[in-house]
Parts: C-alpha cells; structure tokens; sequence
C-alpha cells in the first residue's frame, strides 16, 4: 500500500514538472496566429480556377467522334460529317449561314463544293473537330491544307495557330510552300517570315541543293534577285551561276536532280551550248524568263576575264545589255586613273541599295581571317580581316602593283555589314547589322566595320554592301571572286595561285 501511494506521488511530481515547464506565450506568437488567420481567410475566399480537361475531351469524343444529339449534316469531298449548329458558329461562315434569311438557316443538311486543291477529307476533319475542342493538333505536314480549309471557314485563331507552326517549321523544303501559301492566303507574317528565309539561304544553300530551285517561280525569283538584303556569297556572279541552274531547270521540267552536282553542270553546258546565235532570254523559252534577268546587277558581272568569257560563252544574256555598261565601267575607270573620282561620300540610301556591289561569305569558325573578292574594283584592292571580336577593312596597296592600283592619296567607299547565325533548320537564331558607312582610307590604311555581339554564334553568314564609284557617274561597280588568305596573311584564292598580291589574276571560283 506504501508503494502505491509512493508511486502516486511521483506522478504528481511529474505532472508538476511538465507544467512548470509550460512555455509563456508572448505578443508575437499571438501576431503569428492573426496573420495565418488573415492568410487562411484569404485562401478560403478566393476562386481557385482549375481546367476540368476531361469536360473538353468528353464533348470531342461524345458529340464530334460519336456525333451524339447532331442537329447539322455537313457534306463535303464525298464524306458526311454530323455536327452541331452551336458549335459550328463559332465559324463566321457557318454563323451566316444559320441566321438570317439564307435558305441553309432551317435545314439540316449542308453541302459545301470544295474548289481549293489544298483543301481535303483530312483537314476538313481536323477543322471541324478543332471547333469542339480546346486545343487543337497541328501536323506540318498538313499545315497547308489546314490553313486552307481555316480560311475558307474564317477562323481568324486557328489560322493565327497555323502561322506560328509555318513559321516555327520554316526549312528547306518547306519555306518555298509556305511563302506561296502565305500569298494565296493573306498570311502577312509568314509571307515576310520565309522570303527573309530566302534571302539569307537562297545562295548559301539552294545553289548546292538545286533540286529546290524548281520550286521558286519567276516573281518570287524577280524579289529576291532584286532584294538589296540578298546574302549573295562570294560576289554577284554566284547569283548568275544560280540562275543559270534555275533557269535550266524551269525550261527543262522532266530532268532529275541527282546528288552529283557535276553530272547537272555538265548538262546545263551542254543545254546553254547551241548553234542559234540569238541570246536565250530572247528565244520563246527564254523571254518568260527575261524580267528576273533584268534585275540582275549586270554592271557588276563584268570586272573579271573570266566572268565575261563565261556569259559570252552562255549568251543568256543579250549583248546590248551588256555593252553600254561596260562603256560606263572603262569611263569610271579612266575618271579614276585622272583622279577625277574619288568614290562616293554619301548616298541616297535608296540609290545605294539599288545599285550596290553585293557580296558575302561564311565565317566557319572563331578564327583570324583575311580575304578579298577579286576582280577590278577600279583601282581599289579592299581586303576584309575577321578575328573572333570584330570586322575591319584595310586598303591593301602595294608599291610593285601600283600600275594597276589607284595613285589617289585617299579613297571613298560605301559600305553596309550584315550578319546573321543560323540554327539548325537554317532560320536566324541572331542578326546583326550596321548602317552604311562613309569611309575614307589612305593608303595601307584600315577601318572598324563592326563589333561582334554575344549573342552571335559561328558558322555566321556574312553579307557585305559596297559602293567604290559615285552612282551618278555611272551604276558600274565592281566585281570578282572572294579569295582566302594564306599562312602569310595576303588573300590568295581557294585555288593557291601563285600570285600573292595580283588579284587581277586570282582564279574565278564564283565561275567554275
């Protein structure tokens, strides 16, 4: 009995402990419970909105794929589609046909005559049930004909939808059939999207891919010839060796382009080779093909002996063209040889993108680069340097060459750089640009053109603007090939010739 008592009293003891120990509550603790009060009452009086996916699925699979409770039959391209009045409303071609006084507005059965190639059973199938559904699967693919049937339907969002994946799928193969695409359907920003596409890969991709140059009629190759934002690499003449394949390829629709690129340029020889002395562009196949040639920068086609020998050689082009531009160049270049032109200060921008020496190449990789593009560029022998930072531009002039240099102690020249990195499906991930620049050079003398930014990323695409002669003396500028530099740092050409300094016998690789 002593013990239990004993025992009882070591509880007490022990419950008296535990209470003493018994923490006081201070203000902040009753602070701390007033603001997860606060918190509590705010997250229980505000509406949580959360999307019930399965409501969306259910009328898709209920009322579209198994066409429960329809009220319309809508009949197109041999197949019957059961769908409903209150859906299909949310189409502006539907919603006036169901109101007012058409005579659709109280039937139940509609058949829609489709005229559109691009339109078929499947797209009219994705944009039915897209009405029905929340969210919608976009196949580029099928991208075209979806955008086709949206449009005949007027769904301004769905054909928004499609202009983001047409942009966002914008390659190689694809870009030509999206531009016509965006023309035949109003697409403005697609349109713009795939002819920048053009303009920086037409040269530097389709010319060793040529089996895609079929695929550019004769007005979308008229704006991108004409385009001062052409990225032509090496010179102009690159862009006369473009459009002699495409030229050969439209007048010769059954030929096959395989992958052996010489096999093609034998043949596009052998077709230019013929026995009629009449220029092609004259001849009934060649005139529908006159306008795009037209806009080519023949002035600058014409400051190289071998670039003259190959459009003889071709007669493409007709010899009155041609003669009255090279009359200007032998003025300008004896103006220059009598110091009477120095080169342009300033320009009217848009006299300077019209008539501008366009040329370009591809920086590989982060590394020291010289280079120039040969060919007579009236006395001036511009040499281009690269290193991982910036762009410069030296007039190189050397004392054993200066008979074919000019004497002038200063020249001018125009000039506009652009550049742009390119990801995988060729679209620019980066570009960078500066505006044209008035520069003045003494001899040896050179020039920044421009800072790299960060952001850019090799392999880049360089595109360069260049004016050396006044335009109102005469449109002839220059012309040549690009050439790489050697171990000793002078530009020599991709062939190693053997003359260092003479560019004026550099090998014309832009005409092989």
């Amino acid at each position: 009995m002593g013990n239990i008592v004993n025992k009882i009293k070591g509880l007490d003891n022990v419950s008296h402990a535990l209470r003493g120990r018994k923490r006081k509550h201070t203000d902040s603790d009753y602070e701390s419970c007033d603001e997860l009060t606060d918190q509590m009452d705010r997250s229980l009086n505000t509406p949580k909105r959360k999307k019930l996916v399965s409501t969306a699925k259910y009328i898709y699979q209920a009322l579209f794929k198994e066409e429960h409770n329809s009220d319309i039959s809508v009949a197109a391209m041999g197949k019957v589609w059961h769908l409903h009045k209150i859906y299909l409303s949310q189409s502006p071609y539907f919603a006036s046909m169901f109101s007012g006084s058409w005579k659709e507005t109280l039937e139940d059965y509609i058949d829609i005559k489709i005229v559109d190639t691009n339109i078929n059973v499947e797209s009219l199938n994705a944009v039915f049930g897209s009405l029905y559904m929340d969210e919608v699967v976009l196949e580029p693919k099928e991208i075209v004909s979806i955008l086709a049937t949206a449009t005949l339907f007027q769904l301004d969002n769905l054909i928004e939808q499609c202009a983001d994946v047409m942009i966002e799928t914008t390659n190689p193969e694809t870009a030509v059939r999206y531009y016509e695409a965006s023309k035949e359907y109003g697409v403005k920003k697609v349109k713009e999207s795939t002819f920048n596409w053009l303009l920086v890969n037409l040269l530097s991709f389709y010319l060793k891919n040529t089996k895609w140059l079929r695929l550019i009629d004769t007005n979308l190759m008229h704006s991108l010839v004409s385009s001062p934002e052409l990225f032509v690499m090496q010179t102009e003449f690159t862009l006369y060796t473009l459009l002699r394949y495409w030229l050969f390829l439209k007048t010769n629709p059954n030929y096959i382009v395989t992958d052996k690129s010489s096999s093609m340029t034998d043949q596009v020889t052998k077709f230019f080779d013929r026995d009629d002395n009449t220029p092609f562009l004259q001849t009934r196949d060649g005139q529908p093909y006159e306008k795009v040639f037209r806009v080519l920068r023949i002035q600058h086609l014409l400051n190289h002996h071998v670039d003259l020998k190959v459009l003889q050689q071709d007669n493409i082009i007709p010899k009155n063209w041609i003669n009255e531009l090279l009359f200007h160049s032998w003025s300008n270049m004896l103006k220059v040889d009598q110091t009477l032109e120095s080169g342009p200060k300033e320009c009217d921008e848009k006299v300077f993108l019209d008539s501008c020496m366009r040329c370009g190449r591809t920086l590989l990789e982060a590394t020291n680069q010289k280079w120039r593009w040969t060919g007579f560029n009236f006395g001036l022998d511009l040499v281009l340097i690269s290193d991982t930072k910036s762009l410069r531009i030296k007039r190189h002039h050397r004392t054993e060459n200066e008979r074919l240099l000019s004497l002038q102690l200063k020249r001018n020249f125009l000039i506009r750089v652009q550049l742009a990195s390119l990801d995988d499906l060729r679209q620019i991930k980066h570009k960078q640009s500066t505006e044209i620049q008035s520069i003045s050079l003494e001899k040896n003398a050179e020039s920044i053109l421009m800072v790299f930014d960060k952001k850019l990323t090799y392999p880049m695409l360089l595109s360069v603007n260049l004016m050396v002669i006044n335009p109102n003396t005469s449109p002839a500028n220059s012309k040549g090939t690009e050439s790489t530099s050697n171990d000793a740092g002078i530009p020599s050409t991709s062939a190693e010739h053997n003359s260092d300094d003479n560019y004026f016998d550099f090998y014309d690789f832009s005409a092989v």
